[in-house]
């Protein structure tokens, strides 16, 4: 083995420096924002601290989560569109916001998705559950979920949200299976889980990462996932696909966005930088703890990708026949 002289040992800092002078200067010169629609300690609020972390000194010589809570996400939106285009303002939002909301509230909605918004890529995405507890005795599988729903002429189940993906998901579950499934809608999915475990709603379905510790302590059962395959640390559960419901399958995305006026090439660099830090091994990992996968697209797929959910939750939303009253 080469051993290194004293000087040499000594020299090596200085050998360094040019390299540090060198790196590569923050797109962004002010410090940056990251928006987000929903409370501190919430799913999205976490992931956006994630890549806030991992964008810091990359895209702005400091990048803060900034939450604007209120109107079920919309503020945030709203807030973004007020903003100057130069990339110290970016959101990151469910795709609820983008996907649903637009028929859920017509002209009523402040924004759209297609026009006021530049799609930059999706940060994350996941799966979701339906679970039940003491409510839904002896269930352990969606046939047998529907049998029971049927000997009861039809039962209540809960999500996180009025207009959420889980919402729509029941809905989609109830004229599939042709059962009559209540939707109750609660604030946020601790909610909605506690009175499921309590025995006094029999169902819910929630973000898998909310309810996974409960299934473990078997406080609640997870019998159907929506991904197109098994989550692998749960690969008990089955898909809604395997049990005879393909059109079950569904996820949803956090996603980035900047206002329409931002110029395409800093679209573009913001793409870059997330898709980098997406890739960074203990952010994925701190991910996958909370039931999340690190993903990511080309602007172009982003949208396309928003264009043809938005198509695909029309019909589903109008058929429901649910209005919000916010």
């Amino acid at each position: 083995m080469n051993r290194l002289s004293r000087r040499a040992v000594l020299a090596a800092p200085l050998l360094a420096a040019p390299a540090i002078v060198q790196a590569q200067a923050p797109v962004v010169s002010r410090t940056a924002r990251i928006l987000a629609g929903f409370p501190a300690g919430g799913t999205v609020d976490v992931a956006c601290r994630l890549f806030a972390e991992r964008l810091r000194g990359v895209w702005a010589p400091q990048v803060v989560v900034e939450n604007k809570v209120g109107a079920a996400g919309r503020l945030a939106i709203e807030e973004l569109l007020r903003s100057d285009p130069d990339g110290t303002s970016i959101l990151i939002t469910p795709a609820s916001m983008v996907t649903i909301y637009p028929h859920l509230y017509g002209n009523r909605l402040r924004y759209s998705p297609m026009t006021d918004m530049q799609a930059v890529t999706p940060v994350v995405i996941y799966p979701f559950a339906l679970a039940v507890g003491p409510g839904a005795p002896n269930v352990n599988n969606l046939a047998q979920f529907v049998d029971f729903v049927k000997s009861r002429n039809g039962i209540s189940y809960a999500s996180p949200a009025a207009g959420s993906v889980p919402h729509f998901t029941g809905v989609m579950l109830a004229r599939a299976a042709g059962i009559e499934l209540t939707h109750l809608p609660y604030r946020g999915a601790a909610p909605a889980i506690t009175d499921a475990i309590a025995g006094q709603i029999p169902a819910t379905i929630n973000v898998i990462g909310d309810q996974v510790e409960h299934h473990r302590a078997g406080r609640l059962k997870m019998i159907a996932v929506t991904s197109a395959q098994r989550v692998p640390r749960f690969p008990e559960v089955a898909t809604f696909a395997e049990q005879g419901y393909p059109d079950l399958t569904a996820d949803e995305w956090f996603g980035a966005f900047l206002p329409a006026r931002a110029p395409t090439a800093l679209v573009q660099q913001l793409n870059t930088a997330l898709v980098a830090a997406a890739n960074n091994a203990e952010l994925r990992q701190n991910l996958a703890g909370r039931e999340f996968e690190a993903y990511t697209s080309t602007p172009a797929d982003f949208a396309a990708r928003i264009g043809r959910e938005t198509t695909k939750w029309g019909p589903i939303v109008q058929e429901s026949g649910f209005r919000p009253e916010d």
